[in-house]
């Protein structure tokens, strides 16, 4: 029995997206994250960080195990044809993408922080599942994906998983670095 790529994708974003969650709000750690990280948009800021890095190694693992047949696993096909994940990945992208147009999460209240922590999350996993494939709709050529080419997605990955963590970590490290300036000037 073969279990398609789909629903190992849609599971593990489920998955991910539980235990990101839980761990935000039920340890020591999501304490330690309240504390230090401020809520928008830097605690945004790392979920997307984290799905995004994390996702990216799963959908490297899982196409690789596909690619060499260990495990039940299988690609997406719908009609005789593959379906790629950055399919599944621009999708994420629009619906996160059209969600913050509408302004969904941006309230204080704590459905709305939820759902701002939700699109966060979301929007890695689909950030990750199209750069992912990038070599891919860069070379317009499936056979992207393992070849030399495809070097270009781990490029692409790194860059924006480098912008990502940045934002996260960097603008709050070089605010303290210039407050604590400012005070040692005054």
């Amino acid at each position: 029995m073969h279990i398609a790529g789909s629903w190992i994708l849609l599971i593990f974003a489920a998955v991910v997206t539980a235990v990101l969650l839980l761990l935000l709000h039920l340890t020591k750690l999501g304490h330690f994250i309240h504390q230090q990280i401020p809520d928008r948009p830097h605690r945004r800021l790392l979920l997307a960080s984290i799905s995004f890095f994390i996702t990216f190694l799963a959908v490297r693992l899982l196409v690789l195990s596909i690619t060499h047949h260990v495990g039940p696993f299988s690609y997406v096909e719908m009609g005789g044809r593959h379906i790629h994940h950055l399919v599944w990945g621009i999708l994420l992208l629009l619906l996160t993408g059209y969600a913050t147009l509408a302004e969904a999460g941006t309230k204080a209240t704590p459905g709305s922080i939820f759902l701002s922590r939700l699109l966060s999350i979301a929007y890695g996993i689909g950030a990750a599942l199209t750069l992912d494939e990038f070599a891919l709709w860069l070379n317009l050529d499936a056979m992207a994906y393992w070849s030399k080419q495809g070097r270009e997605s781990i490029d692409a990955v790194i860059l924006f998983g480098a912008l990502l963590s940045i934002t996260t970590w960097g603008a709050p490290l070089w605010q303290r670095l210039f407050r604590q300036r400012a005070i040692r000037v005054d």
